[in-house]
Order: structure tokens, then C-alpha cells, then sequence
């Protein structure tokens, strides 16, 4: 395989072929910072996500690497939680050439269910982040759990591991709704799991999805009505889309029309501004405070390293910018992370492809993005996007002053036609 520049590379457990470069491995910190086009004058926060691949059922619509854990172990086989912290750890050492001296700002710990290790397991696998990594202070820590797991006080026990914000996978408080998605809770189970994750947490998110199944206007609103009676800090609200390569794709079931999505759409806004938070995001609403830092380093175009089954990285050096992914199935991924050789591929991002990469996250965001935020994350001079920005702001898709430029409403709802605009010829 070969970088962007021409520069072959390989890593341990894969031998060179003629002419590669057999010391260019992918956590070769030389490698990485050798001179190059770009110019980064100073490296962006950085974040640390670690993905935790089971659940107790693959949900049809799931995209992510996630592995239903009775479908792939031996009868009453065990969670094999020691086993893949090892190699949590092992990978995480592995990686530190690349970071060293960084300070770690927040951590995501996704999945899959992660809310199925068990609370002993998550305050090791804290200890272990803390231990090799310079880690803020006040780190926002988030744990994404499923209702199907919950138990009494185990939401309480994440938070004494560590866990200083949970993200409970609700999408919706309706019944049928539930069994169409299938989800492995049901309407009392997370009217249960918010409750306790409301006392146990000072912040929390809630995830939603709408345009349903059989899903009316009215069905939406209950649902949103449901959950803002919790006064969530956080809420994230996704449109259900049938993803390539699952279930809902192959077997694709009734969903609402499209303008009875955008009502549904309108009427969640209108529901949670009334509720006193504000759409910071395309998909996020959240009270004062209470934005959800992990994600929206990434939205700004932030460093984050990935460990874990199929777990991407996106990370800044002086004169580039890299993207690195895992093995994906999780018990080569342990097979391999433990000897130091999870990552199956490391690129560098290529310099025509940075705009469109910013906007892709950055145009997410209400507020948008500053100029300047833009050179030190791209290292890229202005006059690459000045054409692209002409044209959105023509076409109303954007508006900006002299420092900051934002999507208008009109942007917020053809992002893609906006984002678009960025891509490279």
C-alpha cells in the first residue's frame, strides 16, 4: 500500500513487496513527519475513541461494526472482556509514538453495546486510558449504553468507573415502534433507563430516530414529548435511513414520505426550542452547556485516535494529515492488537481532498466555522475554498462576515448540495 505522496508503506505482520519501504511502518512517527506540502502551524484537540463491538442483537438498520455476541460465541461462552481489554491496551501502546506529549480532551467509548462490559471492566479500561495518556483533567468521559442492558444502579456504577456522560440508545418510547427497529428493549425499559440515568448523571444524552416504520407525525411528537419530560441536557435525533449492506436494505419497510419526514422534522425542533435547547447541530440539541465536546471536536475537525475492532483514526502532523483503520472483526482484531498490529491501513489524507473533509464536519455545525480555524486544521491557504465559498454564498447556502463563515437554513437542510460544492475536480 501507498501514501499519497508515492512513499510505499507497510507495518508489522506484513512483509514489504519490491520496493516498499519495509521501515515505513504505520506508527513510524519519521514517516509521518517528514516534510510535505502542507503546513500545520500548531495541532488541533485531541480525542480518543474506543469501540467495544458487541451487542445482544444486530439491529436491521445498523451500519456500524458491531457483532450480535450469541450469534458468534459457544454456548454459554462469556463476554470475552479481559481478553479484549488486553488488547484495548496493547493496541493503545502500539499508538503512542504517534501522540506523545498530546493531552487527551475527551473520550468516547462506542460500539456495539458497551453498556454490556460490566462495570469492573469500564473502570479498568479507564485506569489503563489514564495511565498511558495525558488525560484533561475534567475529560468528558461518554459510555453509549442500550435500555436492553440496563439494570438497577449499573448506570451508577459506570459513573463511579469514570464515566462522567452517558449516551442511551432510546430511539424511540413506542412499542411498535421498537419491535420494527428491533431493538431488544421496550417502552417500561427505557422509561427506566432515563430515569436512573437522570439521577446518576449531571449530563446525558439521548439518542432518537424518526420517520419510522408506520410512524405518524403524532407518534413523533409522543416520542419527543417522552423524552424532553426527562429535561435531557442532550438530545440526538437521527432520520432512519436504509444503509447499504444491512437488513433494511435487502428487506426495505414502509417509511413516511419525505414531507412528512421534514414535518416531523420542524415539529422536534420546535418541540425541544420550546424545551429550552437549542439545534447546535444538524442532528444535535442540547441545553446551555451541554454540547457534546467528543463530537464536536470532530465536527470542527479535530484529532481523534481510534482503538478497537474496526476503530478509525484521523490525526494531524506538521506537514499532513493521516487516517488509519483497524481490523475489523473482533477476534482477529484481538489476535492482532495484542502484538502490536491492528491497523490494516494508514493514509495520508490527499491535499485536494482536505476541503471537502473540513466541510463535511464543519458545515454540520450552526455556528459554523473561522477562517482561521480552517488554515491551522488544513494547513490549506484560503484561496482553496474562496471559489466554493462564492458559490454557496450565490446560492444562499451559507452566509459570513470577515472571520466566520456558517450554513443559513436553507444550507442546514440541502447540506449535502452544500458540502458538495467542496469537492475536489
Amino acid at each position: 500500500m501507498s501514501d499519497t505522496s508515492g512513499v510505499p508503506m507497510s507495518w508489522p505482520g506484513q512483509p514489504a513487496s519490491a520496493g516498499q519501504a519495509a521501515d515505513a511502518q504505520w506508527n513510524d512517527v519519521r514517516h509521518w513527519m517528514r516534510p510535505g506540502t502542507l503546513q500545520l502551524q500548531s495541532l488541533p484537540p485531541l480525542s480518543l475513541y474506543i469501540h467495544l463491538p458487541w451487542c445482544l442483537k444486530k439491529c436491521p438498520y445498523c451500519d456500524f461494526n458491531s457483532h450480535e455476541w450469541t450469534a458468534t460465541a459457544a454456548p454459554g461462552e462469556a463476554l470475552p472482556e479481559a481478553a479484549y481489554l488486553d488488547a484495548l491496551r496493547a493496541d493503545l501502546a502500539a499508538s503512542l509514538p504517534l501522540i506523545w506529549g498530546r493531552t487527551v480532551h475527551s473520550v468516547f467509548i462506542g460500539g456495539g453495546t458497551p453498556s454490556l462490559f460490566s462495570p469492573a471492566a469500564i473502570d479498568r479500561l479507564i485506569g489503563d486510558v489514564r495511565a498511558m495518556l495525558r488525560l484533561e483533567a475534567d475529560a468528558e468521559i461518554t459510555l453509549e449504553a442500550n435500555p436492553g442492558t440496563f439494570e438497577k444502579d449499573r448506570f451508577r456504577a459506570f459513573r463511579d468507573a469514570g464515566v462522567t456522560r452517558l449516551s442511551i440508545g432510546v430511539q424511540s418510547f413506542n412499542d411498535v415502534h421498537l419491535k420494527a427497529l428491533g431493538r431488544v428493549h421496550d417502552r417500561e425499559q427505557a422509561m427506566a433507563a432515563v430515569a436512573e440515568a437522570a439521577q446518576a448523571f449531571n449530563t446525558f444524552n439521548l439518542d432518537i430516530m424518526y420517520a419510522l416504520p408506520g410512524q405518524t407525525l403524532a407518534d413523533c411528537e409522543a416520542d419527543i414529548r417522552t423524552a424532553l419530560s426527562f429535561a435531557p441536557p442532550h438530545i440526538s435525533i437521527y432520520h432512519l435511513t436504509l444503509e447499504p449492506n444491512t437488513y433494511f436494505a435487502k428487506y426495505p419497510p414502509a417509511l413516511p414520505e419525505e414531507d412528512e419526514a421534514w414535518d416531523m422534522l420542524d415539529r422536534i425542533t420546535e418541540l425541544t426550542r420550546e424545551a429550552g435547547m437549542q439545534r447546535y447541530e444538524v442532528s444535535a440539541y442540547a441545553r446551555e452547556g451541554h454540547q457534546c465536546w467528543h463530537n464536536t471536536n470532530y465536527w470542527q475537525f479535530g484529532d481523534y485516535l481510534g482503538i478497537g475492532a474496526g476503530a478509525h483514526s484521523k490525526l494531524s502532523f506538521a506537514h499532513r494529515v493521516a487516517r488509519q483503520v483497524r481490523v475489523r472483526e473482533p477476534r482477529l482484531y484481538m489476535e492482532r492488537a495484542i502484538n502490536g498490529n491492528a491497523v490494516v491501513s494508514a493514509d495520508e489524507v490527499p491535499r485536494k481532498a482536505l476541503p471537502f473533509e473540513f466541510m463535511l464536519n464543519a458545515m454540520r455545525l450552526k455556528e459554523g466555522f473561522t477562517l482561521l480555524q480552517f488554515m491551522e486544521r488544513t494547513g490549506l491557504p484560503l484561496s482553496s475554498i474562496a471559489p466554493a465559498l462564492a458559490q454557496a454564498e450565490q446560492k444562499g447556502l451559507i452566509a459570513r462576515d470577515a472571520t466566520r463563515v456558517w450554513p443559513t437554513e436553507r444550507g442546514f437542510d440541502f447540506l449535502s448540495d452544500l458540502q458538495e460544492l467542496f469537492l475536489a475536480d
